[in-house]
């Protein structure tokens, strides 16, 4: 009888065991409000704060000109849509080199990935603020060169169906490799996240 009675107690213990998040995963204490703001899809559709309702969002940004770090977390994004066990999680890949890439351009470079994920730009007085907000960062480099480059957050925020800020997914930093994301710690984290809603 005490024997059963302990095996009770453990597995109500292991019940009430505390997610221990990734290292790189960062939950706001109080998730944030998003400001409102007004953005366009690769359709030219407009894109508002009323996109995140019921939905969860990872957003990532960049621009189709990235050489690395862009496509390699995409794809990484590709995974981690195909495997988290929600029909309420959407992708944003919000460019911020709006000048070249246009709705058309965004169109055919996220459809390599997933047709299904929403490709954001805006005019920079649009997009400095939204980006801001989610607690992320970009900056432009000689934008008169025509190869230019833009210097961006590899971080992934994560909006909840609220419209609220609600975690952040930092890269993994490794000497002479590419800071990207981790799929597993990822998915388990956000597993979690969207269980525990």
């Amino acid at each position: 009888m005490r024997f059963g009675f302990l095996i009770l107690c453990l597995f109500l213990l292991a019940g009430c065991q505390e997610h221990e998040f990734s290292e790189n995963t960062l939950v706001y204490k109080t998730a944030k409000q998003l400001k409102p703001f007004k953005l366009q899809d690769q359709y030219e559709n407009k894109v508002s704060n009323a996109d995140f309702d019921g939905q969860w969002t990872l957003i990532f940004l960049g621009y189709t000109s990235c050489p690395d770090i862009c496509p390699m977390t995409l794809s990484k994004l590709q995974q981690v849509h195909a495997k988290v066990q929600s029909e309420q999680l959407q992708v944003w890949f919000v460019s911020v080199d709006p000048a070249r890439d246009i709705a058309e351009k965004r169109k055919l470079y996220i459809n390599y990935f997933d047709a299904t994920f929403k490709g954001i730009s805006g005019e920079h007085k649009h997009l400095f603020p939204f980006v801001r907000d989610i607690n992320l960062v970009y900056a432009m480099t000689d934008s008169k060169t025509e190869n230019y480059t833009v210097d961006h957050s590899a971080s992934v925020a994560l909006v909840n169906p609220k419209g609220q800020l609600h975690a952040i997914f930092k890269p993994k930093f490794a000497p002479g490799a590419v800071p990207t994301i981790e799929v597993n710690n990822l998915i388990k984290d956000l597993d979690y996240l969207i269980e525990r809603d």
